[in-house]
């Protein structure tokens, strides 16, 4: 009983603990979460601009205004918040950047050196050493070494038999980037005919051009001359004797051509100056250096002249001109000039290029150029490459390519052969080929040619096909099955398949079948093509990938790429950053829309200049055909361009901001009334031609109307956009601040769909590392978006 009482006494006593507790207990309260950081401000200075009938305001122009030392010192600060911005924003993604960076690193080529190239008795290489960021030039005799396998290991350059060295080091771009201050970047490099010189241009930073050198490569050692600056073009001549050389001016206009005697004391001769500041000059060798052709054009006419690389100081010969600007290649066959080109014909405009010939002897007066091939429908000559015992022809069968020799010298006596007369030998190909892109094929008496042969879903490969006999060999590929790089040499090849396929002389229809002869991806990553309906009817091939493992109908993510500008071809190569976002179940597509390359001359022309809103329609009715189509999600759908594919996508945003969930924008090309109106940077032809004129009334207009930058609507909500841009950027770093300053400014504010800028250094172009580090920055903003 007193342990009861005992138990009682003790219970009240806890449940009067327990009240008073209670009465004195403040339930914790749950911290809210940290507010979203704050995009920059950037002070408004509006200015008033008139042109034309138009009259417009700017508030951010003074970002552009390089020579006030006051709008540079604003603009500083503004950089350094926009950069505080993008991390803050970004911060949450830290560690799924760090694996995404690791992923593409781990995919990178191990092995950065080049396989061996032959040029006369030589093989010449690039190769990596271990632990330096620039590669080296070497090269060795290809008859101590016929089986030459191995160029990364500083032992491959010793032949432990004979007790010699067999690799010649000659250049070190290591060495060449301490003299130009930490930066090594090349852009010419042409080994004189004889093998004694090598002529190459690297450039200058803190200048901004590109410096001639001329090294002896017996001695390793410089020579005195020539060294000049602003030089865009080299051509040998005199079997090496001499060198000649472009010079631009400082609008950076090539304008001058100068002969330079290697060994001479003498002044470089001027050869020819260009003072029209509309007419730009151009030289090259022809393919077995008996000749230099020099290319004058403007927008309104083109220029070949001839000039005899065995006395380059006697006068140019005229051997074609036409009016408009054209594409002129020139090569010279045993006493034949060979014409690629895409001049007008009888006055009316041509869609694609055609090949011409004619006797190299004859008088301007008298000269006649005939046609080699008859026009064959749906048969296109993409691009030619000569050698002494063939003619190389890559093809285009509709949107298929195709890449086929012709033997040498063409029978006499014909205007012109349909193809099938010639006896193509046609090579083998994988499927999906994107591109075929020749090599530098420098030796003329070799009948082995090089070609990079690209697919969206497969890693390029460096093919060798032999044109007497059609046999190949894939001499460099990476095998992401195994997540490394190999070097392939003879594992790939035509003794793979049968004797048929690799010589088919009629058959248009070559493809191996066995991809995996190619390294081919086909089997985890699908790739289709379409042809999307524009708002005017214009069918744009739309080119999709995704992984067949992750595929879901209408779930899916999506990342739309475009170009559509200068006529060049839209880069649908495999990416291997590009596989973190396809295994993670994205659709990356391509749109090849108007203005871009591929489809012909009229293809160009009708996305450019006024026509311009053609190009960005079709990247709209790309981008809806996705979502109507269930292929992507109607609200994952984002964007991704380059340059002048910068304008293209963020012209798309401003007509259809809700068809886009976020955008990538590299480097774009923003505030075009601007830029073509006053261009801070160098402005050429093709530009304008691109772009439009602003003095002309229409052209202004239409730049006007698609212009990103004068055409951000007002209280819409944006997508998320991200994008980078440099200093050095030829679209200066300027528009894209302008362009996120007015998107946040006018736009609705949504803290899920950021406007960042993120400023790339100069280095990220060269070095492998940091572009890993770019791409993951980029994948790590798509995922983000996607998953707030």
């Amino acid at each position: 009983m007193q342990c009861l009482t005992t138990a009682l006494r003790h219970h009240r006593h806890y449940q009067t603990i327990r009240l008073l507790l209670l009465r004195h207990y403040r339930p914790h309260k749950i911290p809210n979460p940290p507010s979203p950081p704050k995009p920059p401000k950037p002070p408004q200075r509006p200015q008033t601009f008139t042109f034309h009938d138009h009259t417009w305001e700017d508030p951010y122009s003074w970002m552009s205004q390089l020579n006030d030392k006051v709008s540079m010192r604003h603009m500083d600060v503004y950089m350094e918040q926009e950069e505080k911005y993008t991390e803050a924003v970004m911060s949450d993604t830290e560690r799924l950047q760090s694996k995404l960076q690791s992923e593409m690193a781990y995919r990178l080529q191990v092995d950065l050196s080049t396989p061996p190239l032959r040029y006369g008795p030589w093989l010449y290489y690039r190769r990596v050493e271990e632990g330096k960021q620039y590669p080296v030039l070497c090269r060795r005799l290809a008859s101590l070494n016929e089986g030459f396998i191995s160029h990364k290991s500083p032992s491959a350059g010793f032949d432990f038999t004979s007790g010699k060295r067999i690799e010649q080091k000659l250049l070190d771009y290591n060495q060449e980037a301490e003299r130009f201050g930490g930066y090594s970047y090349e852009e010419l490099s042409e080994v004189s005919p004889d093998h004694r010189f090598l002529a190459y241009t690297m450039y200058d930073k803190d200048n901004d051009f590109f410096k001639l050198s001329v090294r002896n490569l017996n001695t390793g050692s410089l020579c005195s001359k020539p060294q000049a600056d602003r030089v865009s073009d080299l051509a040998w001549a005199k079997e090496g004797q001499a060198l000649l050389y472009v010079v631009t001016d400082g609008k950076k206009r090539p304008c001058r051509i100068y002969c330079s005697m290697i060994g001479s004391t003498d002044e470089d001769v001027l050869l020819l100056e260009e003072p029209d500041d509309k007419v730009n000059v151009h030289i090259r060798n022809t393919k077995d250096f008996r000749f230099v052709t020099v290319n004058i054009f403007s927008t309104k006419s083109s220029k070949v002249y001839l000039i005899n690389a065995a006395d380059p100081l006697s006068d140019m010969m005229l051997v074609w001109e036409c009016e408009a600007l054209t594409h002129c290649i020139v090569e010279h066959h045993q006493g034949y000039l060979y014409l690629f080109t895409d001049a007008a014909k009888d006055g009316q405009l041509v869609d694609h290029h055609y090949l011409l010939r004619t006797p190299v002897g004859t008088s301007s007066g008298q000269r006649i150029w005939e046609r080699v091939f008859m026009d064959e429908k749906d048969l296109i000559v993409e691009d030619v490459d000569f050698c002494n015992t063939h003619l190389a022809l890559i093809l285009k069968e509709g949107q298929k390519y195709r890449l086929c020799s012709v033997p040498l010298p063409l029978p006499n006596g014909k205007e012109a052969f349909n193809l099938k007369e010639l006896h193509p030998c046609f090579l083998p190909l994988p499927k999906h080929v994107s591109q075929i892109s020749p090599g530098p094929n420098y030796d003329f008496f070799s009948s082995t040619m090089r070609f990079t042969i690209s697919s969206p879903v497969m890693p390029d490969a460096v093919v060798d096909y032999d044109l007497s006999n059609g046999k190949w060999n894939i001499i460099q590929q990476q095998n992401l099955l195994l997540e490394r790089t190999r070097i392939l040499y003879g594992t790939a090849s035509s003794s793979n398949i049968t004797e048929h396929s690799s010589t088919t002389k009629v058959s248009y229809a070559t493809d191996v079948e066995d991809d995996n002869l190619w390294n081919d991806l086909s089997e985890f990553y699908a790739c289709e093509i379409f042809d999307v309906s524009s708002y005017d009817g214009a069918l744009v091939p739309l080119t999709i990938v995704y992984s067949r493992n992750n595929k879901k109908e209408n779930q899916n993510p999506g990342l739309l790429h475009g170009h559509g500008a200068y006529g060049e071809l839209l880069d649908k190569r495999w990416r291997s950053e590009l596989k973190s976002l396809l295994d993670r179940g994205w659709v990356v597509a391509y749109a090849d829309v108007r203005g871009g390359g591929g489809y012909g001359k009229r293809w160009h022309h009708a996305g450019r200049s006024i026509k311009k809103h053609n190009s960005i329609q079709d990247y709209i009715a790309c981008a809806k055909f996705l979502t109507e189509k269930g292929i992507v999600h109607e609200n994952k759908l984002t964007g991704w361009g380059y340059s002048a594919g910068g304008l293209l996508v963020a012209s798309a945003i401003n007509y259809c901001p809700d068809l886009f969930r976020a955008a990538i924008l590299k480097v774009p090309f923003l505030d075009a009334t601007n830029t073509l109106l006053y261009p801070i940077l160098p402005l050429i032809a093709a530009d304008y031609e691109e772009f439009g004129y602003p003095g002309d009334i229409n052209d202004f207009h239409a730049i006007r109307e698609y212009s990103p930058y004068d055409n951000i609507q007002k209280d819409v909500l944006y997508p998320a956009v991200l994008i980078t841009s440099s200093f050095n950027t030829r679209f200066g770093v300027w528009e894209a601040a302008k362009w996120a300053a007015r998107v946040r400014e006018r736009a609705i504010y949504d803290p899920t769909r950021p406007i960042l800028l993120n400023l790339i250094t100069d280095i990220v172009e060269e070095n492998r590392y940091m572009q890993c580090k770019e791409a993951a920055l980029e994948t790590a903003f798509l995922l983000k978006i996607m998953e707030s």
